[in-house]
């Protein structure tokens, strides 16, 4: 017995003999190899500083609202196909404390950055400026509305500011109110930017027109303030497609002033309506109102509109002619008279145009 289990005690080492501390050696080189090539990756590859072609990279306009959520900011990330691991977006942000260092704004997000990247990215990232192309004659609520949708201003405060006299004394404006020395003009401004710098950006561009010595001198020429020639400016442009009849129109303004007429400018009733622009009825010639200018002479109290640099210039320069009247031709522009029979006559030119457009339109909606 005891032979038998020494014979069997040398066949099961025979078969599996003790490890070799020589063979272990090759395992733990492995292993240290693959550690240290996995923490050289991740420092590298996970964790790898923004690329300096960062500005010549496409992008994507990416907007993060004021009081978004992380997982809100990566759910617009994901949107835009800027993040490809969103559960490691997360886990990293929350783990490195970039989470909370996230802030509103529209950014351009450069694509191709890992996720670390993303994140090192938006904890740093400037707002894009955005372009804001404002129409000339446009009253100030829809200028309001434009930059709260382009911008995202408070329209409200915005019209606060506007209609702040004590602002409008400190930057130099001689009106109650900001409205009509908003320029029109094409605009570059980044998301949020405060109500009060915009205010300021569109009122000294309107107030530098009228700083050269030669503006002055013609003002003093004519006899008007800054807050008379935005007035006028401002029925001009409500009054104008045509460029090149700005300077014509504003002759006519003047020769009536000169004269102590009527401007009769349709621009001031259609500012009346609250259902406006509409064709004018006669009824509507009637309003009693100061800015009514069939029933009383002069300027108005106030601009109508925010007029732009050409109308504003051509109040300031008006072309030198005889004319009093004018009157739509029926093809955007205008027909000028020096006399009321002359403009009788092409009023009468743009009625009959008139009824046969209206003529064919009424046609077109009975035809099968």
């Amino acid at each position: 017995m005891v032979r038998e289990g020494l014979q069997r005690l040398k066949r099961l080492r025979r078969r599996w003999p003790p490890p070799c501390p020589v063979r272990r050696r090759p395992v733990l080189l492995f292993f240290a190899v693959l550690v240290l090539g996995g923490a050289f990756w991740i420092q590298r590859s996970l964790f790898a500083p923004l690329p300096a072609d960062l500005d010549r990279r496409p992008s994507e306009i990416v907007l993060i609202p004021q009081g978004a959520t992380f997982r809100a900011i990566a759910d617009t990330l994901e949107a835009h196909s800027l993040l490809t691991h969103r559960q490691w977006f997360l886990i990293l942000g929350r783990l490195s404390g970039l989470e909370a260092r996230m802030h509103a704004g529209m950014f351009a997000v450069p694509r191709g950055l890992s996720t670390w990247q993303l994140l090192k990215f938006l904890e740093t990232a400037r707002n894009v400026l955005i372009k804001v192309t404002i129409p000339e004659g446009l009253r100030s609520e829809r200028i309001a509305a434009i930059l709260q949708k382009r911008v995202g201003v408070d329209s409200a405060r915005f019209m606060q500011l506007v209609r702040d006299s004590a602002l409008a004394r400190r930057l130099g404006v001689p009106a109650p109110s900001l409205d009509g020395f908003l320029l029109p003009e094409t605009y570059f401004f980044r998301w949020k930017t405060p109500e009060e710098e915009i205010v300021r950006t569109l009122v000294e561009n309107t107030l530098v027109l009228f700083r050269p010595d030669s503006v002055q001198q013609q003002l003093a020429r004519l006899k008007m303030s800054v807050l008379e020639t935005i007035i006028l400016a401002s029925i001009i442009e409500g009054e104008v497609m045509v460029d090149s009849e700005r300077v014509l129109v504003s002759s006519v303004y003047h020769n009536r002033l000169k004269r102590g007429w009527r401007l009769q400018a349709d621009p001031t009733i259609q500012f009346l309506l609250p259902d406006g622009p509409r064709r004018l009825t006669y009824h509507d010639l009637e309003i009693d109102s100061p800015y009514n200018t069939y029933k009383y002479a002069g300027l108005p109290p106030g601009p109508i509109n925010n007029p732009g640099k050409r109308s504003i210039l051509a109040a300031i320069f008006p072309a030198q002619t005889p004319y009093l009247y004018f009157v739509a031709s029926g093809d955007g522009g205008h027909r000028f008279a020096r006399t009321l029979k002359e403009h009788l006559k092409w009023k009468r030119h743009f009625d009959r145009i008139r009824r046969e457009v209206y003529g064919k339109k009424r046609q077109s909606r009975l035809k099968p």
